[in-house]
């Protein structure tokens, strides 16, 4: 008798609609295509809430899942088998059920100031005073106050193109945007500065890729196991741990940095406050296998110099819509 093989697995695969996601996500799928070419994987496109609220500033939202709930709901649903998102952009806690699979190899995690033409050739050093300055980000926001508070800040909201469409016609002098997002959409031409953790410290996971799944598919799991970087995850989870602790969201002033050499990891962090007035960093180094540990000991440390106090005060700031 004739044993019948059941046909190859289907996996789909959940994206936002932005154009950064799907080229992130069809890198995802060509990855996993080269190394299982017997599987078909099926992207599956979601608007997400981020992407539907674009006149109002992401911190005033709330920034629980923003980008991430209805992938997550696609998942627990059973309509789609995993989602790709930007890591930066994936909540620490995730919901009952799911699991960060994999984390891809970063791309530079840096910010990049990118600037409109007149000022084509500057720096920020050299950007002059009333300077307007474009960025939705809280973390970017308190540390360029703290080094250039003669700056003017505006919030800017949409996708990375139409960010610079604005830029162009004139709204902005300057935008800080991240360096990944730019070179993932062949726009490196566009960066002017890659501003150094002196200046900016980046986000937790900027540059890297985060796949969701579900917890209990141990298939997909394996599978997703085929493209993480190991280096990469065990910088995001210290960075992920860190802001974990801090019981920080996407959207508040927390930066961080971290490289690993001959097995051992360095995490830098920052919390600042929105004006940019108060300032806690410091540095951990430790093995790199102790990623998580790490991320929870320098939390400790910035909060025993007031980060707990700054962030507070944020969230109390941001409730009253101020």
């Amino acid at each position: 008798m004739t044993s019948v093989s059941s046909p190859p697995r289907t996996i789909r695969i959940g994206s936002r609609k932005s154009q950064l996601a799907l080229v992130q996500t069809y890198w995802v799928q060509e990855q996993l295509q080269k190394s299982f070419p017997d599987i078909t994987f099926e992207v599956h496109t979601m608007s997400t809430q981020g992407d539907k609220i674009l006149d109002v500033a992401l911190a005033k939202i709330g920034d629980k899942g923003l980008f991430t709930k209805e992938l997550e709901l696609g998942m627990i649903n059973q309509e789609i088998d995993f989602a790709v998102h930007s890591l930066k952009d994936l909540p620490t806690k995730l919901p009952e059920g799911l699991t960060l699979a994999a984390i891809t190899e970063r791309e530079n995690p840096a910010d990049a100031l990118v600037l409109h033409e007149k000022y084509k050739g500057q720096t920020i050093d050299t950007l002059p005073e009333g300077a307007v300055i474009g960025t939705s980000s809280l973390r970017r926001l308190a540390q360029l106050r703290n080094k250039f508070p003669h700056f003017t800040f505006k919030d800017v909201r949409g996708n990375l193109i139409t960010r610079m469409e604005k830029l162009d016609k004139g709204d902005y002098d300057a935008l800080i945007l991240a360096v990944a997002g730019l070179e993932r959409l062949g726009m490196s031409d566009r960066i002017h500065q890659v501003l150094p953790p002196e200046i900016s410290l980046h986000a937790v996971g900027q540059g890297a890729l985060g796949i969701e799944c579900r917890a209990d598919d141990s298939e997909v799991i394996s599978i997703l196991k085929a493209i993480e970087d190991p280096q990469t995850r065990d910088r995001c989870l210290a960075e992920r741990a860190f802001l974990r602790s801090l019981e920080g969201g996407c959207q508040v002033p927390i930066g961080v940095n971290t490289e690993i050499v001959d097995g051992n990891l360095t995490l830098t962090g920052i919390v600042a406050s929105v004006d940019g007035q108060k300032l806690v960093q410091d540095t951990v180094t430790g093995l790199a296998n102790d990623a998580e540990k790490l991320g929870t000991e320098l939390a400790n440390i910035l909060r025993k110099q007031g980060a707990t106090e700054i962030l507070e005060t944020i969230f109390t700031e941001i409730q009253r819509g101020s």
